[in-house]
């Protein structure tokens, strides 16, 4: 009897993950017959390839294919406009930094698959929800970790020597221009967020001059991590996200009803001194005047607007993603939530 005992409970847990697995699925929208396909060009292989070729010859099919990301990343990202093309090119090779760097990244990244795939299926959903949205090209780069994600005339920008993983050996030498609490999301799982995180943010929706208030800039935020919600693969996670570790993660969800009294007792919601307001705003490696020993997460009014953006679209089922975006009332969205995180 045992034996059927325990056979029924395996049984009756398979069934209940595949009906919380279902369900998890049908709250998407069907995006199979969107047509969408990413590619990434992989400008940092085809740069490095030329390497011991001519260098008009190399500028002239650059430049041709490349376009304005080409020149930008000439004379913007790693040259300046006193030189001219053949000049940059001709440096860039014989610098040995960006001849080892370029390995790297390759040994890292000999495809982008991964990616690719992510990108496409987050695009998908990018273009059920706005189908006239531009889909601009995505090319990776090296430019000696100058540039994470620069987004220009019609291209958005990946620097693959920002993402090699948080125990890269370059990073430790980076440490004075880039502190550790940056280059720990200097990795492969971060780049898919990154990309959705800044179009949205570019090609999709500026934030309104007249939001000065915390208030305002946290459910701007908010809105924005609540999108990625819709559109980013599923099995990314909230701290990816937001660029929390787990421990960060784990933090605010501990103190959520302390971190709201916080800024209720300050009166900082509708504080507009941006001096003031934005360190819960900013990245940092922990938000001063909260916790103990440093171990509070950055961002908290980023988060915070976040958590109050999902209680909203839990409250007011028949609100659309589409009308959440349009909608810039940062009070209505608070008030309609009714957003009141208990206090430990």
């Amino acid at each position: 009897m045992m034996y059927n005992v325990k056979h029924k409970q395996i049984y009756l847990f398979f069934l209940l993950a595949f009906v919380f697995i279902s369900c998890k699925q049908s709250n998407r929208p069907d995006i199979s017959n969107i047509k969408v396909d990413i590619k990434i060009e992989r400008f940092d292989k085809e740069l490095f390839a030329s390497k011991d070729k001519n260098t008009s010859l190399t500028n002239a099919a650059l430049s041709s294919k490349y376009g304005f990301f080409y020149d930008d990343y000439l004379h913007k990202m790693i040259g300046s406009p006193e030189y001219n093309n053949d000049e940059i090119l001709s440096s860039l090779f014989k610098d040995q930094a960006y001849t080892d760097l370029t390995k790297e990244v390759d040994s890292v990244y000999p495809n982008l698959k991964v990616q690719e795939e992510d990108l496409t299926e987050t695009f998908k959903y990018i273009k059920y929800y706005y189908p006239n949205a531009k889909i601009p090209k995505i090319i990776s780069f090296v430019s000696g970790f100058a540039y994470q994600m620069p987004v220009g005339d019609n291209y958005l920008g990946i620097g693959l020597d920002m993402f090699l993983g948080k125990n890269s050996k370059f990073y430790g030498a980076i440490v004075q221009s880039v502190p550790l609490y940056l280059s720990r999301r200097f990795a492969p799982e971060y780049i898919v967020p990154r990309v959705a995180d800044t179009y949205a943010h570019e090609e999709l929706f500026a934030e309104p001059d007249e939001n000065r208030t915390l208030l305002s800039k946290m459910i701007f935020q908010g809105k924005i991590l609540y999108f990625l919600d819709q559109v980013l693969p599923e099995n990314i996670a909230d701290s990816t996200k937001i660029g929390y570790s787990s421990q960060q993660l784990q933090w605010t969800q501990n103190f959520e009803g302390d971190i709201w009294a916080y800024f209720l007792e300050n009166n900082f919601l509708y504080e507009t001194d941006y001096q003031k307001i934005q360190v819960f705003l900013s990245e940092g490696p922990f938000t001063p005047g909260l916790g103990e020993n440093r171990d509070s997460a950055p961002k908290l009014g980023v988060w915070t607007g976040w958590q109050i953006v999902r209680k909203y679209m839990a409250e007011n089922p028949k609100v659309t993603l589409q009308q959440l975006m349009a909608e810039n009332d940062a009070q209505k969205i608070l008030n309609k939530s009714k957003y009141k995180p208990k206090q430990k």
